[in-house]
């Protein structure tokens, strides 16, 4: 599935949240779909199966074009890059259009508009630092991985394509030239329309929290509609984030209907020196207790067995 790094692992993306994500950005027969941090291929796969889902009566035309010219994605790590290939294949993609590079070795000048895609999914790593010549292929200077892959789905989306990429909450309101500059380019860019606002603990073995954010290129915010997500519990291994939490956000989203848990923002009123996009719940919404640093080690000591268990079986595949 797509993932969310750290140093020294990743943390899969809870395939609910996938689902939502593919649903509010609703992809068709005929885009093209693109993730460049695809970890397992969490993404390609869930989009692959809505596809199927929303078209069941296809031509042979389509399958051949949902086969071989919908799914693209790049992973760095070689184990990632092995899972990925054999997830899609097994979900019935024969063909995986993935490649095994680093994708931030890319110069972003270089992309040129045969290269761009419709839409772009992901969940980058975040929380690594990138060393000063991977730096120089970005006009946004900055060691910070999350905010460089962000610079790069913005630039390799075609105009009028759209995005779905979760990213560390801190995001919205660092003050550093690199998070000011580069949310300055987002919502002059693109048309920012909707946060998603994760509670802390929904991935597992991650001590931070996350935003979705999901948005359209070619045409600057004018309003940006927020959603606090609150399923009123914790989160743990024997808790686990469900299709039912994420349900009215999903519905909601369709009209950016405002509630208790989601208010709209106009462009207006952000900051034009900070870009400030913090969430400030105006109805009073309470922020979200942090798990406690005992249940994160926890969910990292079984995340590291899981992935003991999963590289032990993809060996003895080989």
């Amino acid at each position: 599935m797509g993932n969310a790094g750290r140093n020294g692992g990743e943390y899969y993306t809870p395939r609910p949240l996938i689902r939502a994500m593919v649903q509010v950005v609703d992809p068709k027969i005929g885009e093209r779909i693109y993730d460049g941090a695809c970890g397992s291929a969490g993404f390609l796969c869930e989009a692959f199966d809505y596809l199927r889902k929303e078209n069941p009566k296809r031509t042979t035309a389509q399958d051949r074009t949902l086969q071989e010219r919908t799914f693209y994605g790049k992973e760095k790590k070689s184990l990632a890059y092995v899972m990925a290939t054999m997830n899609m294949i097994l979900h019935g993609i024969e063909a995986p259009n993935i490649l095994h590079t680093n994708t931030l070795a890319e110069n972003l000048a270089d992309i040129q508009e045969k290269d761009r895609y419709e839409i772009v999914l992901a969940n980058p790593p975040f929380g690594g630092k990138e060393r000063k010549e991977v730096q120089q292929n970005f006009p946004i200077r900055t060691g910070e991985t999350a905010f460089l892959f962000l610079q790069h789905f913005i630039r390799i989306m075609k105009a009028g394509g759209r995005g779905g990429i979760v990213i560390k909450n801190t995001f919205l309101s660092n003050t550093d030239n690199a998070a000011v500059s580069l949310r300055k380019l987002l919502l002059e860019s693109c048309n920012l329309h909707t946060v998603l606002d994760c509670p802390g603990g929904m991935f597992p073995g991650a001590g931070v929290k996350t935003v979705v954010l999901f948005f359209e290129k070619g045409a600057p915010t004018r309003k940006v509609w927020f959603y606090q997500l609150d399923p009123g519990r914790t989160f743990g291994k024997n808790n686990p984030l469900n299709d039912d939490d994420l349900a009215e956000f999903v519905k909601l989203q369709k009209k950016f209907g405002d509630t208790p848990k989601s208010w709209s923002v106009d462009a207006k009123s952000i900051n034009k020196e900070t870009f400030d996009l913090s969430v400030k719940n105006p109805n009073g919404g309470e922020e979200i207790t942090h798990r406690s640093p005992e249940e994160i080690m926890d969910e990292i000591a079984a995340l590291d067995a899981e992935s003991a268990e999963v590289l032990g079986s993809i060996r003895a595949l080989l």
